[in-house]
């Protein structure tokens, strides 16, 4: 049987980095084939240019047989190709309907494209309000409009960028089944992704790139998770074990009867939140997406002035009233789960991203002027510090790949020596060996005496990091559940909103 897919000697390069060298390797219809690699590795440079939004410096593709000049997305969709994206495309001031419609290849009306795209929900389960706007939706539901999107231009070709990053366990394996029965029916699924047990449950075969090539090409049943994370990143990760011996001594922050309210329907209301963290804790909030973590986020940064009662109380001091400047000048950081367009502009520059961040701390003025030369030499520490892959900290931040943009935030944020540390989604849709990194470089924060709150939908990520986890249900906050002696079932319970 002839691939459906060919790619014959692709070459692109960019100021500084080679993001795919001579990759040649061919994808077999009606299979799931996995593609496998380090954030920066060339994977998504190389799906982009499958679908049109990146040119190749040279090298062709091969579609059904037939050479294909592919230099449109639009193109792409009339060969069979779509594509999910990592990084939204989405309008956050329309609605589900509204950018589900814009992403039509064909004339559609909204009440018919509104009963195609109920039918696709129904069978992924995800909970979507069509008429609800994107800015009201959580990161997973989010991630939800971008598959129906590509769905609803049936396609021959689908190329699936980390999408369950942001989903439920549950939501993962309804996703996988579907996957397995589009491809039953006769799609081929291109299908990139971090974790390795994705990859081993789901593909039929894997590419395994490494600094723009291709080092494997492999059948997946013949390997396991170890195998794939060794070739992947050419050494073997080793976990980080958490230190459960701290001083416990002191409070640095305190929720009292947080509660927040809002009549926009697509909101959820926070609801009596009570907890107090310790110095040194690293404090991890579970949950479903949608349950109120973005909320929650809001009330603790302060950004979007959402209303809300009770105190929240740091170092014995009430900062309700205090805007984000102020807090971050108490030495509280922040690092949000947009990564893009909320925790670094990507037209910015890395240098210009720290600027915005930081622009509380006086080492960066100089009288009334912006002293620009220890701001990059800030930038050029966290790069070091935090391994980012990057040629300069004059790059752009929208063209560094997800894994290293990641490190960069969360270096500038803890290079600022932070009391407290808030985190939400740290480690979504990036690669083993950031992951890894990033983990490894909390843990260590903490046993400094740094507080942290990890707001994540992975359980694994918190189990491994955190020393004490609540759950997140419909805006109210568990009990918190000791990490060292942690009831699994109690967790579970927890998860579906029965509490004790």
């Amino acid at each position: 049987m002839q691939p459906i897919v060919e790619f014959q000697n692709i070459n692109k390069e960019y100021p500084g980095v080679v993001a795919n060298n001579n990759v040649s390797f061919k994808i077999k219809r009606q299979t799931i084939h996995a593609i496998l690699g380090e954030n920066g590795a060339g994977k998504s440079t190389l799906v982009k240019i499958l679908y049109g939004h990146v040119k190749p410096d040279k090298g062709q593709i091969i579609i059904n047989s037939d050479l294909a000049t592919i230099n449109s997305p639009t193109t792409a969709q009339s060969l069979g190709i779509n594509m999910v994206f990592q990084h939204f495309s989405l309008f956050e001031s329309l609605t589900v309907a509204e950018n589900l419609i814009l992403g039509m290849s064909e004339k559609i009306s909204l009440s018919k494209l509104k009963s195609k795209s109920e039918t696709i929900c129904n069978k992924y389960g995800f909970n979507l309000n069509l008429n609800s706007p994107i800015s009201a939706l959580s990161v997973g539901q989010r991630q939800s409009v971008e598959i129906v999107r590509s769905l609803l231009n049936n396609p021959e070709i689908l190329i699936m960028d980390e999408p369950t990053s942001v989903l439920t366990p549950e939501e993962i394996k309804k996703l996988f089944k579907i996957i397995k029965k589009l491809v039953a029916d006769g799609l081929t699924v291109i299908f990139i992704s971090h974790k390795l047990d994705e990859i081993i449950n789901l593909s039929d075969h894997v590419t395994i790139m490494r600094n723009g090539k291709v080092v494997s090409n492999l059948t997946t049943k013949n390997e396991d998770p170890e195998s794939l994370g060794y070739k992947m990143l050419g050494y073997k990760v080793s976990k980080t074990k958490q230190i459960n011996n701290i001083n416990y001594s002191e409070d640095v922050l305190s929720l009292n009867n947080l509660s927040s309210y809002s009549q926009d329907p697509f909101t959820t209301n926070l609801n009596k939140i009570n907890f107090k963290l310790k110095k040194g804790q690293i404090f991890g909030i579970a949950g479903v997406a949608g349950n109120g973590q973005k909320e929650l986020m809001e009330v603790l940064l302060n950004e979007n002035d959402l209303e809300f009662n009770g105190n929240i109380i740091f170092k014995n001091i009430n900062i309700n009233k205090l805007s984000t400047f102020q807090r971050k000048s108490l030495s509280i950081s922040y690092v949000t789960e947009q990564r893009l367009g909320h925790s670094a502009v990507p037209e910015m520059s890395l240098s210009e991203n720290i600027l915005l961040s930081m622009n509380h701390k006086t080492e960066f003025k100089r009288g009334d002027f912006i002293n620009f030369d220890t701001i990059n030499s800030y930038a050029n520490d966290v790069i070091k510090n935090f391994n980012v892959d990057t040629p300069s900290f004059n790059v752009k931040a929208g063209k560094l790949s997800g894994g290293n943009l990641q490190k960069f935030i969360i270096g500038r944020e803890i290079m600022s020596n932070p009391e407290l540390l808030i985190l939400s989604q740290p480690t979504w849709g990036i690669d083993a060996g950031s992951e890894a990194f990033i983990k490894k470089s909390l843990i260590e924060l903490s046993q400094r005496g740094v507080s942290i709150i990890i707001i994540s939908h992975d359980l694994d990520e918190l189990l491994e990091v955190c020393h004490n986890i609540s759950v997140l249900y419909e805006g109210s906050l568990s009990k918190s559940l000791n990490v060292e002696n942690i009831d699994i079932s109690k967790l579970g319970k927890y998860m579906g909103g029965l509490f004790d």
